[in-house]
């Protein structure tokens, strides 16, 4: 068994014969610099790829932020056990990949339902308990949204809203007919105005932490306090984004208190509801529900085709108001990380 990074782009086919959601995207990756070579590794009996990894930057930085590929032939051809292969590729490329102190998260997109599948459960179940092998653990897993002009092509259904369940659902794509506006959802008192400084919106950040039903966000708050996980995120996230931050909002009540924020933008590949937050004090007000409305309002009017948002699976007060904003999940994410 042979385990390596690749040569080079030339061999990235090879690294593609094993399946995955992002393998269309790995070549773009790799021309803009958001991948290199030496972070995709193959364990290979022959020319059989028995287990890859790989991992993903921002464009230019020197050390992977993510791990987000970590696959293994599922195919059952007789030879070396591919979870075996799996393991000790982790074990070869885990040291020789550049890291920033503690190692990258690792994560991976699940279909909706994926423990339903048994097939699936399983592809999902094995590479997670060979990340364990290496340390990893379960984070957290989270849902992730989608709003196109087609999902919100209904009214609201406000007696289904009222008989949901507590826990995220699964709703299909909502029948097409006349298209309603994102603020229709949400009528407050409320006005939105852009941050009025990098202080201003550090300070809501910082408030918004505190009783966060996050996991990442409250793994930081072992960490560091709040403030200091404000200016992280801000810092290492918010200002790296492509669009312009005149496109963020500040929510501010009619006695003008802002009580919330909300960040549209747009990431390498989509336009995102990168972070909304409602200060501790006016949280059950239906604020969130506002905010997402004004941010979904802000991008539809760049004309993008989809918006794209991302929630903790038990974070169920945020998965209903993007329910209630037309939203669907379309598409789960496992998280792991190294202690």
């Amino acid at each position: 068994m042979t385990l390596r990074p690749l040569t080079g782009p030339e061999e990235l086919d090879l690294f593609r014969s094993l399946p995955y959601a992002l393998n269309d995207e790995l070549a773009g990756d790799l021309a803009e610099g958001r991948r290199k070579p030496s972070w995709m590794w193959v364990a290979l009996h022959g020319d059989r790829v028995l287990a890859r990894v790989a991992w993903w930057s921002r464009p230019g930085d020197a050390v992977p932020l993510l791990m987000d590929v970590f696959d293994l032939d599922d195919a059952g051809a007789a030879g070396p056990d591919p979870f075996d292969a799996g393991v000790r590729l982790l074990r070869a490329a885990l040291p020789a990949v550049p890291a920033d102190g503690a190692r990258p998260e690792y994560l991976r997109f699940v279909p909706p339902g994926w423990r339903t599948d048994p097939v699936e459960r399983r592809a999902v179940e094995n590479r997670m308990a060979a990340l364990e092998r290496t340390g990893a653990r379960l984070l957290v897993e989270r849902l992730r949204w989608e709003w196109t002009p087609r999902d919100a092509a209904a009214p609201p259904d406000r007696e289904r809203d009222a008989a949901a369940p507590s826990g995220p659902a699964r709703d299909g794509l909502t029948p097409p007919g006349p298209v309603r506006t994102p603020t229709a959802l949400t009528p407050t008192a409320l006005t939105f105005r852009p941050p009025r400084d990098r202080e201003e919106l550090l300070t809501l950040m910082t408030s918004v932490l505190d009783g966060t039903l996050d996991a990442h966000s409250r793994a930081e708050l072992g960490r560091m306090s709040a403030r200091a996980a404000a200016v992280r995120q801000y810092e290492e996230e918010l200002v790296r984004y492509r669009s312009p931050r005149e496109w963020w909002r500040v929510a501010v009540s009619p006695g003008g208190e802002p009580v919330g924020f909300v960040i549209p933008a747009r990431n390498d590949y989509h336009a995102i509801i990168a972070y909304l937050g409602v200060v501790p004090t006016h949280r059950g007000k239906g604020y969130a529900d506002a905010l997402l409305a004004e941010g979904t309002r802000v991008l539809t009017a760049q004309g993008v085709p989809r918006i794209r948002a991302a929630t903790d699976l038990g974070n169920v007060p945020m998965s209903n108001a993007f329910r209630r904003a037309g939203y669907r999940d379309f598409e789960g994410r496992i998280d792991m990380t190294w202690d």
